[in-house]
């Protein structure tokens, strides 16, 4: 019986060696030509197989939005009363450099000028003699912000498709802003500046419509953002906040649409 389970046990210890040492001409456990632990696939990526954007290409585009409004006695909701008008601009051209095929480095500027001037509105909550009631006679703003940013952006085509392509892109950003308020009746004024640091990461989605012109559409998913703000009130009293966030989530507000030339 000794003489079997010793038998047993030298077998057991010879098949683990050949496991893990491979013959010659063979090929060790997780080898590509092992069925039982074959290699990892590649997801293919960053394929370079099919050139969207070749090396030495530059990109030259601009993004811009414009939205308006004007509000006449409207009623929103529980808010009565609402005379207002306003508007929000923004301006951001790019420059880039495909240092290699489908992976382009650059600069982008921004520009966004935001203007709201609120003449009258009410919220009313409750009845008259209990409730609460909330009233404005007249609002002022104007605000201007000012960004700078570097950009890493690596396109993923569809295949072998030539016009059609995906791309994420990595911002570092840094910003200042400029922003008057004034409200009230004898009127009371503050005036803020800012300073604001980002990296943030916005996946997008390029279409050629032409040989050198693409449309491109862009959101913002994910992102960290730095925040510093000093306010002046009436020229006398100074406020400071500052403060960070960190999202993982789609940014509506961030949402580009634009056109770039592939030179």
């Amino acid at each position: 019986m000794t003489g079997k389970r010793t038998w047993i046990l030298a077998l057991v210890l010879s098949l683990c060696g050949l496991a893990a040492f491979p013959q010659e001409g063979g090929t060790a456990a997780g080898g590509p030509d092992n069925p039982l632990r074959p290699t990892k696939a590649t997801r293919g990526l960053t394929s370079q197989s099919n050139t969207f954007v070749p090396r030495g290409q530059w990109v030259v585009g601009l993004t811009g939005s414009f939205s308006t409004h004007t509000n006449d006695n409207y009623t929103l909701a529980i808010v009565e009363g609402i005379t207002s008008e306003g508007h929000t601009v923004k301006v951001s051209p790019l420059l880039g450099y495909a240092v290699r095929s489908n992976m382009v480095v650059g600069a982008r500027f921004g520009y966004s000028r935001t203007f709201l001037r609120l003449s009258g509105g009410g919220l009313s909550l409750g009845d008259e003699e209990t409730g609460v009631s909330l009233k404005v006679d007249s609002y002022y703003s104007l605000k201007h912000v000012y960004e700078g940013a570097l950009f890493w952006r690596q396109y993923i085509p569809f295949g072998s498709n030539k016009r059609f392509a995906l791309f994420s892109e990595v911002q570092l950003i840094l910003g200042g802003s400029q922003a008057k308020f004034a409200a009230g009746t004898p009127v009371q004024g503050t005036y803020q500046t800012g300073f604001t640091c980002a990296l943030s990461v916005t996946p997008g989605l390029a279409a050629f419509v032409t040989n050198d012109l693409a449309f491109e559409l862009n959101v913002g998913i994910m992102g960290i953002t730095y925040e510093q703000v000093r306010q002046i009130h009436n020229q006398v009293d100074v406020g400071m906040r500052s403060g960070s966030v960190m999202n993982f989530k789609i940014n509506l507000f961030s949402i580009g649409l634009g056109m770039a030339f592939y030179l």
